[in-house]
């Protein structure tokens, strides 16, 4: 797959709130970082990650993300989102940055 179909993958198991088929495009040990203070945010080599997610699925029944925009970059993929529904708050904004492997993705940046 390309980085975009991974990306696509993950989102659209997020929006379904599918926790085994979004962690199923994450590499094991995934890190998540703030951008730009590059503080990680989560490990996917721990529960930390699989908590934090299966925690918002349950608690977001209406969350949805929805692509505004993406830039592509060889492995790197950038993309705007306009979330609803995020533990039944306002929408916000996000801009995430996943840096792709070969099958999953590798690193992750949240712009905070």
């Amino acid at each position: 797959m390309s980085p975009e179909e991974i990306v696509d993958g993950q989102l659209a198991a997020y929006n379904a709130r599918d926790l085994e088929g979004f962690l199923g495009f994450y590499a094991k040990d995934v890190p998540v970082h703030a951008f730009p203070s590059g503080e990680v945010m989560a490990d996917r080599s721990g529960p930390a990650f699989e908590e934090r997610y299966a925690a918002l699925f349950e608690s977001s029944p209406d969350l949805h993300a929805e692509l505004v925009s993406r830039v592509t970059h060889g492995r790197i993929v950038i993309d705007q989102e306009r979330v609803t529904g995020f533990m039944g708050g306002e929408a916000r904004s996000a801009v995430a940055m996943y840096e792709v492997g070969p099958d999953r993705i590798e690193k992750v940046w949240f712009v905070v």
